[in-house]
């Protein structure tokens, strides 16, 4: 036994100070295995076989010569496949579709899963795969999206309704009615999906790259009729998730194989199979309706939200959401609507519904200020509520003019000449546009663990997942702040299922969350521990904590992070480039944590922003059903040419009642980016551009009817 002593140390060493990431030097040399570098031996390879008909059934699938090819071990598919529960609610309270992988013949979309080879190597496999003869009795299908087509509905709970819209839309002195659209879009993370799958003790263990092992480990214990103590994942370190890193076809066929085979199987996807099997953000239409009284103040307010769905599974975009927190009017109506076609099931991407429903709504606020001649700020910040626009609960915190103040003030804002197209350089129009963030800052209930060790560390467990954000790293500086120790005294130790439920990364809430667990145990232990120096037995003394309670009684409060978008572009309206040349977000997001990972996300979401205006559209083929381009080198990102002088800051967020006073940060950087860029293209060239992505066809389109030269 060794003997604990108190530190001296400042708490200001911790939390609040820029640290670089606890595994950073592992991951910049290599050290750090991702999900499909984990070597095991007899490791086996499974690849995935997918539909190219969009509707259909399997009507044959010819393995006997593919499983005499080399190095072949088996081909699983509807016909041999383990049977699986067919009536399993996942780990976020919906039946999910990929239950039913390689479960019967039929064929609901382009990419859907229909067998899965085996073989000693990746090459075998995927040779072996691409020989396999699968037979389709083809159906018509329809995969078309577009605003109010046949077949939309109003899912149940997705209105929101106050006052007689249409009542003040006739009373306003100024009305804006208008239609915004945004693409689907792909969470086009670094790493690709992969899982390793193996038995080992009686137990099913897996590799995997998620969002929340103990998610993935409590479904597939259901979805095989498993005990729950009888799965155990495991995820070290994710390269990039986005919202996509849930249960997929990959970690089923991969569980069978397993099973089959007694052997550890790794199933890795390609660029294209990660496209058409791992979801993606459903294009959207939208309408907004705005009513204003002549000093802008807003008497009207209208957000209609619609967005494709799947025939396997309804999933609601939901971007009629953002505003109903954002501005007061004397009526709301926000709805949100959806239409199921014959396509994959669209699932969460970074800010789901906040990112394209900020588009339609802070471009229709910038067209509203246009009308009325007013400074688009101060438009919003006419608008701005004393408490919950929809709701009637006061907010936790709200800080949002305080962006705007603080963001015009080092933009440049006042120095703006207001008219449109007056500003050239060259061949250059120079714009300059701002936009509103919002996004919730929710907290879920987590457990976590602090152990005391002998030697003087401690060492925090909980089910954590860093997905890139720097999550590790600020549990840790959480911990030692609660214990009041160095940073350096602390080991986090994250994302086993083996550690107890814990939410998952996502939603913003993943540091909150988590961090309000590991708080609480530090301090549980902290006060466990003697005042005066004292021994720790070898075993080490632990503090649980489970937040459920802690959570539960949080006031009933409308909780956000806030931010304001400023950009500034050029546009060249004779090839119709489009260059974003300054881009500033300032936010009010609560307590800071590490500012250098913080700055990390802000920023990382305002290049997403950026990607989100000018590049980002997967397109499909209505012939087939299936992508055009499912691939880094036809789905454009922003590149390090496209990402300017672009700069993130916040201001304080203090939040007295609560006892964290983290928001979360992960997606608020990628809302409103977009209607910032657009309303400075706007500004530059005089011309609105409603739909995204805003491409060079589309400025000069926008061009040629401002000159009167198309019709």
């Amino acid at each position: 036994m060794t003997t604990q002593t108190k530190s001296t140390t400042s708490k200001s060493d911790a939390v609040g100070v820029a640290h670089t990431r606890i595994e950073g030097v592992d991951k910049v040399t290599g050290a750090a295995r991702y999900a499909a570098e984990i070597p095991f031996t007899e490791l086996a390879h499974g690849w995935l076989v997918l539909s190219p008909v969009a509707r259909g059934r399997v009507t044959a699938i010819d393995d006997e010569a593919v499983r005499a090819l080399p190095g072949v071990l088996t081909v699983l598919h509807h016909q041999n496949a383990p049977r699986v529960k067919d009536d399993v609610v996942g780990a976020l309270g919906r039946p999910d579709p990929i239950v039913e992988v390689f479960q019967h013949d039929r064929v609901p979309h382009a990419g859907w899963p229909v067998a899965l080879v085996v073989a000693e190597t990746p090459e075998q496999a995927r040779e072996a795969a691409e020989a396999l003869v699968v037979g389709y009795d083809e159906e018509p299908h329809d995969v078309a999206f577009y605003a109010d087509r046949p077949g939309v509905y109003t899912p149940e709970e997705m209105e929101a309704v106050k006052g007689d819209l249409d009542a003040e839309l006739a009373a306003s002195a100024v009305v804006l009615d208008a239609s915004y659209t945004t693409p689907e879009q792909h969470h086009g993370a670094m790493e690709p999906h992969a899982v390793t799958v193996r038995w080992e003790g009686g137990r099913l263990e897996l590799f995997d790259s998620n969002q929340g092992s103990k998610w993935i480990a409590d479904d597939l214990a259901n979805l095989f009729s498993l005990d729950l103590s009888a799965v155990h994942v495991r995820s070290e370190h994710v390269g990039g998730a986005f919202g996509s890193k849930g249960l997929r076809a990959h970690h089923v066929a991969a569980v069978m194989a397993a099973t089959e085979l007694q052997r550890p199987v790794r199933v890795v996807l390609t660029r294209r199979q990660v496209f058409a099997t791992t979801g993606y953000r459903s294009p959207t239409a939208q309408r907004v309706r705005l009513g204003a009284d002549p000093d802008g103040r807003l008497r009207a307010f209208g957000h209609e939200h619609q967005n494709l769905t799947s025939n396997l599974r309804e999933f609601v975009e939901g971007g009629a959401g953002f505003g109903r927190s954002m501005y007061d009017a004397v009526a709301h109506h926000t709805v949100n609507r959806v239409v199921p076609v014959d396509v994959a099931t669209p699932t969460w991407m970074r800010a789901p519904g906040e990112a394209p429903g900020s588009f339609a709504v802070e471009s229709a606020l910038d067209e509203l200020a246009e009308k009325l001649g007013m400074d688009p700020i101060a438009l919003r910040a006419r608008n701005e509520p004393s408490v919950g626009p929809v709701s009637g609960l006061p907010f936790s915190s709200r800080n949002l003019l305080g962006c705007f103040e603080e963001g015009a003030r080092r933009f440049g804002w006042a120095d703006r000449d207001p008219r449109p197209r007056v500003r050239r350089e060259g061949r250059w129009l120079i714009g300059t546009g701002t936009a509103a963030s919002t996004f919730p800052a929710g907290a879920a209930p987590s457990t976590a663990s602090v152990t005391a060790e002998a030697d003087g560390t401690f060492t925090v467990r909980i089910t954590a997942s860093d997905v890139g954000t720097g999550a590790r790293t600020a549990l840790t500086l959480i911990a030692a702040d609660a214990l009041d120790v160095t940073p350096e005294r602390v080991r986090v130790r994250i994302a086993d299922s083996d550690f107890g439920p814990a939410w998952v990364a996502g939603g913003s809430m993943g540091t909150r969350s988590w961090g309000w667990a590991v708080m609480a145990a530090a301090r549980e232990l902290r006060e466990r521990l003697p005042l005066a120096p004292g021994e720790i037995p070898e075993e080490g003394i632990t503090a649980r904590t489970d937040t459920a309670e802690l959570i539960a009684a949080l006031a009933q409060k409308e909780r956000y992070s806030y931010g304001a978008q400023f950009a500034e572009v050029a546009v060249d309206v004779a090839t119709g480039e489009v260059r974003v040349r300054r881009l500033l977000g300032v936010f009010a997001a609560g307590r800071i944590i590490n500012p250098l990972t913080a700055r990390s996300q802000f920023t990382g979401g305002m290049t997403w922003g950026i990607s989100m205006a000018l590049h980002e559209e997967a397109v499909r083929d209505e012939a087939s059903g299936g992508h055009v381009g499912a691939d880094f080198a036809g789905y454009h990102v922003a590149a390090n040419a496209d990402v300017p002088d672009l700069q993130a800051e916040w201001i304080d967020d203090p939040d007295p009642d609560d006892p964290v006073g983290i928001k979360g940060i992960g997606e608020i950087g990628i809302v409103g980016t977009a209607a910032a860029i657009a309303n400075a293209v706007w500004h530059a060239t005089g011309v609105r551009h409603r739909d995204l992505p805003i491409r060079p066809d589309r400025v000069l389109l926008g061009e040629a009817r401002r000159d009167g030269t198309h019709a």
